[in-house]
C-alpha cells in the first residue's frame, strides 16, 4: 500500500469515527435533571449521576420511570454507564407513556438491569408479552407471535463480564425490528420482532424503578445516536 493511499484510509476512517460522535446527541447534562420528566422525590443528581432511589419506609406500588423529553429518533445507537447497587431497573426504549395513569408510567421495550444479574441484559416488555430474549439468546419473533430462539452464548458466561461494584457500560441498538443489547460490549441478548401488531417502531425512553426492596440505581454519560441506513 502506498504512504498516500494509508494517509486517505486513514483519514476517511477519523473523520468517519468522528462524524459518528459528532451525532451523538448527550441526554444528561451531569448537574440536572433537565430534559427528563419523574417523581422528584425518588430522582436525583449526584457526583454527576442520575440517582435513583427506593426506600423500605416508603414503598413504591407501582414501577415508576424517568422519562426522557428528547426526540428519540426510530433507529438509534444508545449508550449509558449504570451502577446498580440494589433492586431491579432498566432501561425502555421505543416506549409508550400510559396515559392517565400516576407515577410516570411507561411500557415497551427493555433492556433489564438486576443487581443480582438474573435478568441483566434480556429484552423485556414491560407491560406487554414479558420476556422476549434471555441473556444468550437470538429471538425472532415471526407475524404470528411464534418464537425461534437459538442460543449464542450462555447466560451465566456472560454474566462474568458484569462489574456488581462498579460502572458498566450498557449499549441498546435498535434497526428497524432488529433490537440488540450490549453491556461491556459484550452482546447479551437479540430480537428480531416481526410481530406488526406488536412490535413498535418508535417512542420514548425512560429508565425504570421497580416495586419490591429498597434499591439505588445510577445512570451516567447517556448519549443517543441516530442510525442511517
Amino acid at each position: 500500500m502506498s504512504r498516500f493511499l494509508f494517509v486517505l484510509l486513514f483519514s476517511a476512517a477519523c473523520l468517519s469515527h468522528a462524524t459518528a460522535q459528532d451525532s451523538a446527541v448527550s441526554m444528561f447534562d451531569g448537574k440536572s435533571l433537565k430534559g427528563w420528566v419523574g417523581r422528584p422525590d425518588l430522582w436525583s443528581v449526584a457526583d454527576g449521576a442520575i440517582v435513583g432511589r427506593t426506600s423500605a419506609e416508603d414503598p413504591i406500588k407501582k414501577n415508576t420511570f424517568l422519562i426522557w423529553e428528547g426526540d428519540a429518533p426510530q433507529d438509534f445507537e444508545l449508550k449509558l454507564k449504570y451502577w446498580v447497587e440494589a433492586g431491579n431497573s432498566g432501561i425502555q426504549y421505543r416506549s409508550k407513556i400510559v396515559e392517565g395513569a400516576p407515577d410516570f408510567v411507561v411500557g415497551g421495550y427493555q433492556a433489564d438491569i438486576e443487581a443480582a444479574n438474573n435478568y441483566t441484559g434480556i429484552n423485556y416488555e414491560e407491560r406487554g408479552r414479558g420476556i422476549l430474549a434471555q441473556r444468550g439468546q437470538k429471538v425472532t419473533i415471526g407475524a404470528d407471535g411464534e418464537k425461534q430462539a437459538e442460543n449464542f452464548g450462555d447466560a451465566a458466561e456472560i454474566a462474568k463480564a458484569f462489574k456488581t461494584d462498579g460502572w458498566n457500560e450498557y449499549r441498546v441498538v435498535a434497526k428497524g425490528t432488529v433490537l440488540q443489547h450490549f453491556i461491556n460490549d459484550q452482546l447479551t441478548a437479540e430480537v428480531h420482532d416481526q410481530q406488526p401488531e406488536k412490535a413498535s417502531k418508535d417512542g420514548v425512553i425512560a429508565l425504570q424503578l421497580h416495586v419490591g426492596p429498597a434499591m439505588v440505581i445510577r445512570f451516567k454519560d447517556l448519549t443517543i445516536r441516530p442510525l442511517q441506513d
